[in-house]
């Protein structure tokens, strides 16, 4: 399947050089939190002067870019391996946090939700790649980092075949 990216993405990725990066926005959402957790792979722009804060300002998933930055994290991906044996999965780095969303992230007594984009740094409000509705099944981390990892809902699990076509279910067969 193709994937429709914008001109200035096509040209960022084919240039030798070019001032213009990638983003990752990262929304984590669950009912136990008061606002989503948005977190931002740059640090675009100064959010805050007292405390220093940066971060990124979109408006995906229908934050205020004003109100509801994108906070500037340090962050690092391991790939989901092909082991045939294991459901599809992948883990976020999450380096240097804030200790609060530390605590809060390995607080959750069921599975948060989390929302991952690509944008470009100059255009943060268009999307390059968007991957939604993950689930955060560990937040396991050390006072310097925590590991995020992320899965889907497995798909092995789904019955088959889905239905069977019996009197009950399918009543206008059997006339």
């Amino acid at each position: 399947m193709s994937r429709r990216t914008s001109m200035n993405a096509r040209a960022a990725q084919q240039d030798a050089s070019t001032g213009d990066i990638e983003v990752v926005l990262m929304e984590i959402r669950h009912p136990d939190l008061e606002a989503p957790i948005r977190l931002s792979t740059d640090n675009t722009e100064r959010v805050s002067d007292d405390p220093l804060i940066y971060g990124t300002r979109s408006s995906w998933r229908g934050a205020d870019p004003e109100t509801d930055p994108y906070l500037w994290i340090i962050a690092s991906s391991v790939l989901p391996d092909d082991d045939a044996d294991t459901p599809a999965a992948a883990q976020i780095v999450l380096e240097n946090m804030d200790a609060r969303i530390v605590e809060v992230l390995r607080s959750f007594t069921s599975q948060a939700t989390i929302a991952l984009a690509v944008v470009l740094a100059s255009s943060p409000d268009v999307i390059e790649v968007e991957s939604q509705d993950m689930r955060m099944t560990t937040a396991d981390g050390t006072a310097a980092e925590i590991v995020l990892s992320l899965g889907r809902e497995e798909i092995e699990l789904e019955m088959f075949p889905a239905g069977r076509m019996t009197r009950q279910k399918f009543p206008g067969l059997w006339r």
